[in-house]
């Protein structure tokens, strides 16, 4: 209690002694305040204009071409989603599984090989199960087997790639369209006014810009996303290579 009553008497006399200040004081403190709840009040504003100035440039470029210009942003980043997952759940542990599968044709032998990659994922453990199952009929057709699984491994590595490079190609040319469409859609209405006036340019020039700027905003976007899927498939692809020369090795000792 003693200190909740020294609390209050000590800002009880603040109170006062703000009471008695100086009018300008007073006035300074107040232009400070109200300076201070402006710029509290601009922060929301300013973060929640970045959306809706981008709303708002949306609209402005106009719904034909932006809405597909977004629709190939769309449908292009889910199929490099679809990709990406696809490809980090094909990634294999290579020097493992081959390790694995070295000790099993030592021990168990090739039955026992095969037990270890029907129980493995990825494209490198379906090309190893591919060339055991071929060992029977000779080293030459367990690597022809090899080879030709490998072959449409790497089609379905490349699944649905293309659609992306399409995505990347027709967003900035839907984009340039959009451009040429605003130019003449100005030069029309220069031509109905009769007069030169900038107003009339200036807002074909404009959605002609915006077309312009989202389809290669769109373009830029998938094209980093494609590097990367490119760039991973031709690692598993290497890694499939490597390991189906590993995998000859290892059946020709076996065979020994």
């Amino acid at each position: 209690m003693k200190r909740l009553f020294s609390i209050l008497a000590i800002t009880g006399m603040m109170v006062f002694g703000t009471a008695n200040a100086t009018t300008i004081a007073s006035t300074t403190t107040a232009t400070t305040v109200a300076t201070t709840i402006t710029q509290d009040d601009a922060a929301p504003a300013e973060t929640l204009g970045f959306h809706q100035e981008l709303k708002k440039r949306f609209i402005e470029g106009g719904p034909g071409f932006m809405g597909i210009v977004l629709l190939c942003l769309i449908l292009g980043l889910a199929i490099a989603i679809e990709r990406i997952i696809f490809l980090n759940l094909s990634t294999t542990n290579t020097k493992k599984l081959t390790q694995e599968v070295e000790d099993a044709l030592a021990s168990g032998g090739v039955e026992a090989a095969k037990e270890v990659c029907r129980n493995t994922k990825g494209p490198v453990a379906s090309i190893y199960y591919q060339g055991l199952d071929r060992t029977d009929e000779g080293l030459d057709a367990a690597e022809k087997a090899v080879v030709a699984y490998g072959g449409v491994q790497m089609g379905q590595l490349e699944k649905n790639v293309s659609w992306i490079s399409l995505f990347i190609a027709l967003a900035p040319m839907l984009g340039f369209m959009g451009t040429v469409i605003g130019m003449i859609q100005a030069f029309d209405k220069i031509e109905a006014a009769g007069d030169m006036q900038p107003s009339l340019v200036a807002g074909g020039i404009k959605v002609a810009l915006l077309t312009t700027v989202f389809g290669l905003v769109v373009a830029i976007i998938l094209q980093i996303f494609y590097n990367y899927i490119i760039a991973k498939i031709d690692s598993i692809v290497n890694n499939m290579e490597d390991a189906s020369i590993t995998l000859m090795d290892l059946l020709i000792r076996h065979k020994k």
